[in-house]
């Protein structure tokens, strides 16, 4: 399948950008204002004040995220910018939209012995759902929503699996070590429609080498890698105590305890606080009996997997003719894609299964698995167990 590059704003367009203090989105704004658009900076308030502010020593350890008490500072450094641009800025309140989609979701997920993916989860609901709601209730119309994801829109040449339906889609960026495909795979083509991404064809040291060209104040500012600090995880779950339980091996013998089932995720090896003769990773979470399951690394392969929660690009979904469908699958962030044939795992297609070409080391349900074809994604699913 040949697909179409989207058009990029040119002068005279309006923009929105979605704006987080930090180089990828400060740069975007630049590059466009220089273009000659008319750039309109927006920023997400996420930060739950009632959250306490750690002091001391756990202040210092801290690290930059999404979600944390830092927010003021990337949105004054946002409003300096701004004004320094000439750039019309607003920020813009989504706590209660952040709070119920994301918080709640990834505390719930954790506590059902999940480990789920709150970027995911972000974007499609807030960063590409509620903050664009916050401009249309500000009355702000625009010809283009930008960020600063490394990622690229794109139109396919004919329509998909036989339709007529040409969507817009989401493609992968030059710059592989960066792209955040699998971050935004659930966004809808319908949003997409308006959404372009400025740094799809640049890397990451050409981003860093032009904002520093430029004397952007963020190119000196360290990057954001995480939703939430470690430091604040405990205090996000302290709503309810944790309940400890078993740590047990495949065979069920009991190798300690646990402090409770939110704090470990699959493939997990340190904090473990177990004492065996081999090395161990968390191979499976069984929420309704409290317990963890270790087991060595080579227990964690698994030859394929099932997911439900499907999108499909466009809303097209394969009719059962073109199953296998041959595609391309991430099944986290950080992994390499590899070869995999998908199939309906039921009549009505509310669930897939997943056959790798070759195994894939600790499925986590909870995460996502991607599906590209030519490095556009074409759906991806909620993983609910490995096989």
């Amino acid at each position: 399948m040949n697909y179409i590059d989207q058009e990029m704003p040119e002068a005279g367009d309006t923009v929105v950008v979605g704006m987080s203090g930090g180089v990828d989105s400060t740069l975007t704004a630049y590059m466009l204002k220089e273009r000659g658009c008319k750039v309109i900076g927006v920023t997400m308030s996420l930060w739950d004040d009632s959250f306490p502010v750690l002091k001391g020593d756990d202040a210092k350890a801290v690290k930059d995220a999404c979600f944390g008490p830092g927010e003021a500072d990337d949105i004054e450094e946002c409003r300096r910018f701004c004004a320094k641009y000439d750039i019309e800025y607003h920020v813009i309140d989504v706590k209660e939209q952040y709070k119920r989609e994301v918080i709640e979701y990834f505390k719930s997920e954790y506590r059902a012995g999940r480990t789920p993916n709150p970027c995911i989860r972000c974007n499609r609901m807030i960063k590409f759902g509620a903050l664009l709601q916050g401009v249309e209730n500000l009355g702000i119309k625009f010809d283009y929503f930008c960020t600063g994801h490394y990622a690229k829109i794109v139109r396919p040449e004919q329509g998909l699996f036989g339709t007529t339906n040409r969507p817009y889609m989401i493609a992968s960026a030059t710059d592989v070590s960066k792209d955040q495909t699998y971050f935004v795979y659930r966004v809808p083509s319908s949003v997409l429609e308006k959404v372009r991404f400025p740094l799809a064809l640049m890397k990451k040291s050409e981003v860093f080498e032009l904002a520093k060209k430029a004397g952007l104040a963020a190119a000196e500012r360290a990057e954001s890698q995480d939703f939430i600090s470690a430091e604040y995880f405990d205090l996000l779950f302290a709503d309810k105590p944790s309940v400890p339980g078993d740590i047990i091996d495949l065979d069920g013998h009991v190798l300690g305890r646990h402090r409770g089932i939110e704090h470990y995720t699959i493939g997990q090896r340190r904090g473990l606080g177990v004492a065996v003769s081999y090395p161990v990773y968390v191979h499976s979470i069984d929420a309704k009996n409290n317990v963890v399951v270790l087991a060595p690394s080579s227990a964690l392969d698994s030859a394929g997997l099932i997911a439900d929660d499907f999108v499909w690009a466009g809303d097209v979904v394969p009719p059962p003719e073109c199953e296998p469908i041959e595609a391309m699958v991430k099944i986290r962030l950080a992994s390499r894609p590899v070869k995999a044939k998908i199939r309906r795992n039921n009549p009505e297609g509310s669930e897939w299964e997943v056959l790798f070409e070759t195994p894939q080391h600790a499925v986590a349900p909870g995460q996502s698995v991607v599906l590209y074809q030519d490095g556009v994604i074409i759906g991806g699913g909620i993983i609910s167990c490995g096989k």
